[in-house]
């Protein structure tokens, strides 16, 4: 006489579905990490698109193409948008970027005492993904820990020797 237990097959399909439950969770967790890290990276790109954008018109406050008076110091990032000193629509940036790194998408911005504004940087506090292979211009950027040390400034020059 056989024993009950080999004979029964109740049990089986319980694990079966518990297996195949915990193969699904680890599955949806590897997809998440991995939509995590490319949302991350669409992030970073925006941030050096968006920076740079503010970078360069605030080097275009300073050094205009065209000979006009000199501009005072530039006080706040909304002149970028009208030039206040000029009668022309002049628009040094198409619109008011947002730092893409946090919620409420407010810049650090950085200013010299007698220049003004002279760049932005982001407030997080987050690891970046990309720590190297930074254009000529973002070369600075090279190895820096968090995003708030990504300074956007006007006249920041590469490192000699690069």
């Amino acid at each position: 006489m056989k024993p009950k237990i080999l004979n029964s097959s109740a049990g089986f399909t319980y694990v079966a579905v518990m297996v195949l439950v915990v193969i699904m969770g680890i599955m949806l967790a590897a997809a998440g990490e991995t939509m995590y890290m490319t949302m991350q990276r669409e992030r970073e790109e925006e941030l050096l698109f968006r920076g740079g954008q503010i970078q360069d018109a605030i080097e275009k406050w300073y050094k205009p193409k065209v000979h006009i008076q000199k501009r005072p110091p530039l006080r706040d990032l909304k002149d970028l948008l009208k030039d206040p000193t000029s009668l022309a629509n002049v628009r040094l940036l198409r619109r008011e970027y947002k730092d893409p790194m946090t919620p409420d998408g407010e810049w650090q911005v950085i200013s010299d005492p007698n220049k003004g504004i002279i760049g932005v940087a982001s407030t997080s506090g987050k690891t970046p993904i990309k720590q190297g292979n930074f254009p000529e211009k973002l070369k600075t950027f090279e190895g820096k820990t968090k995003y708030s040390d990504w300074q956007f400034v006007y006249g920041q020059e590469p490192p000699k020797g690069s």
